[in-house]
């Protein structure tokens, strides 16, 4: 017997919970002008890209649909079919009660953190797609306006050979001069043939210094060409990372990414306060509550959301604007299709703190496939003034590359 999701929190039980619905709230749906819509349903399929990429698409009885985006992960599909319900039937306009509406319905599904606030924000980005294309408003005006019309794009770089020095700036050499970006990032915690013990944390003295050769070789090679900067993944002990940070302080670094593991703010403060090298931190941050001591106690220089993933695009807006209470600029992380790297894209144009948004898929060669229009053009992101996001998806390229097992979107 399966579950009636729906019943478990109905509205008339005395053991509701707060209910944003448009029903419970006396939101009337008479609103003119066209805006009188109401989702019917809510889809996903899963790409096999070099991530498991899990699109959304929301549906309208006016027959207008939004794409968006959840970031990769297991269960996120089947979250957002949870979450139905909780929409069907709603104005999807109303995008910010929308998101609290889910959240708080998802709460005791751990909508504070995780796959769950992955799955809202899959739907809340397909929101910002549908409401434009309501409006008739590119995505970037429902954030409140633009402050540039392209934005930087900073390209993950990989070698055959991550761990040579040489082969690393041979990479960047190339990104920069054939690929034509002007932002780079490769990764620091690759074997050094130096390691006593993965699992302590520690660093060698000898592998502080192979590290901080690959960040000479990359920043010497490309010097004033692309500013580049250099992932950690979170694995270095509070004493390492310090170590690190100031071994690589005389090269011209943009930034040092998760020297530390994320849970605990107090060592991510004292590392970035150890150092003049530029720290980012951000990704397995959830929600702007989650990036709120990592501003207030400054404890990055530079904070790194990855939109669909941190709670969607209003909820990065608003990490934005807290973090440029503390002139902190915003880079946002990104291993998305696409359909949520435009959407991070129209984030960054809409906020003033900007400094890029990554592109991890340099080397997949079809990732563009999957929409009819250019995303990337010399290392930047010009924003689109169609409705919405300003995206079609091909849905040829979408079912040549699904994950096995998954089906296409019911268009009907």
């Amino acid at each position: 017997m399966s579950l009636d999701y729906a019943k478990l929190h109905d509205p008339n039980a005395e053991y509701t919970m707060r209910d944003l619905s448009a029903e419970t709230m006396g939101v009337t749906g008479e609103r003119g002008g066209g805006r009188d819509v109401e989702i019917t349903d809510v889809q996903t399929t899963m790409v096999d890209g070099n991530f498991p990429w899990t699109l959304v698409r929301v549906y309208t009885d006016a027959g207008v649909v939004g794409t968006g985006e959840a970031y990769w992960g297991a269960g996120v599909p089947e979250l957002i079919e949870r979450m139905k319900p909780f929409v069907v039937g709603e104005n999807p306009l109303d995008i910010d009660r929308l998101y609290e509406h889910l959240v708080q319905k998802m709460s005791g599904e751990g909508s504070i953190e995780g796959v769950t606030v992955t799955a809202i924000s899959g739907i809340e980005i397909a929101l910002h797609d549908l409401a434009g294309k309501i409006l008739d408003v590119p995505a970037y005006q429902l954030l409140g306006g633009k402050y540039r019309d392209e934005v930087r794009v900073y390209c993950d770089c990989h070698t055959a050979d991550e761990a040579d020095p040489e082969a690393c700036a041979d990479e960047a050499e190339r990104v920069v001069d054939e690929l034509g970006y002007d932002a780079l990032k490769f990764d620091l915690d690759v074997p050094s043939g130096l390691e006593k013990d993965r699992a302590n944390r520690h660093l060698r003295p000898g592998e502080i210094r192979h590290k901080a050769e690959i960040v000479e070789a990359v920043t010497e090679r490309v010097k004033d060409r692309a500013d580049a900067a250099f992932d950690c993944h979170w694995t270095f002990s509070s004493n390492s990372a310090k170590r690190l940070a100031r071994a690589i302080e005389d090269f011209d670094v943009w930034w040092l990414e998760d020297p530390v593991p994320p849970e605990n703010h107090d060592v991510q403060r004292m590392v970035t306060q150890s150092t003049t090298t530029p720290i980012t931190a951000g990704e397995n941050v959830y929600r702007k509550h989650g990036m709120r001591r990592l501003l207030e106690e400054q404890a990055v220089d530079i904070v790194a959301p990855d939109m669909p993933k941190v709670g969607g695009m209003r909820e990065t807006r608003k990490i934005a604007d807290m973090a440029d209470t503390y002139y902190v600029p915003v880079a946002m992380h990104n291993v998305s299709s696409p359909v949520a790297t435009m959407a991070s894209a129209h984030v960054g144009a809409a906020i003033s703190n900007s400094l890029a948004v990554e592109y991890h898929s340099y080397q997949l060669g079809w990732w563009e496939d999957l929409v009819e229009e250019t995303v990337i053009e010399d290392g930047y992101i010009e924003i689109p003034e169609e409705p919405g996001l300003g995206l079609t998806l091909d849905m040829d390229a979408v079912e040549e590359h699904m994950v096995d097992g998954e089906t296409l979107f019911d268009e009907a």
